[in-house]
């Protein structure tokens, strides 16, 4: 069985962005040369999430505003994580949106539905941050 790991950087150039790496990600299927298995991507950091959705503008808008609803960013007073920091939304909607994805790799490509798209969900950004992929099989 092959194993293949590699770290992508982003840097957003707002706090919040929805920036979709299935390009990046094929890429890294390419260079594993794994044809048949399985391909993690996960947000290395607390304040971003990695899923899966449609590319669609109008809906990783009505993500931004859901999302400010479940936790909005201001007042920072309101959470008790905010002392020293003011990300605490942040983490709440990385916990909403999910750390990690898993596609199977079928013939060499990603065995998506319909307009599957892989993300990188970015809710605390202006930062270097990391993505793991990890691809492991035959």
């Amino acid at each position: 069985m092959k194993s293949y790991r590699k770290e992508l950087w982003f840097q957003t150039g707002h706090r919040r962005e929805y920036v979709n790496i299935t390009p990046q990600v094929r890429e890294c299927l390419r260079e594993s040369g794994v044809k048949e298995g399985l391909c993690l991507v996960n947000a290395m950091h607390i304040t971003a999430s990695v899923f899966i959705n449609d590319d669609e503008g109008g809906l990783h808008r009505d993500f931004e505003r859901w999302l400010e609803k479940l936790a909005p960013e201001k007042p920072h007073s309101q959470y008790d994580h905010n002392g020293f920091e003011d990300n605490a939304d942040a983490h709440m909607k990385r916990q909403v949106m999910g750390r990690e994805v898993v596609v199977a790799v079928t013939e060499g490509d990603f065995d998506f539905g319909p307009w599957e798209q892989i993300f990188y969900g970015e809710y605390d950004g202006k930062r270097r941050k990391r993505v793991l992929v990890k691809i492991i099989g035959e």
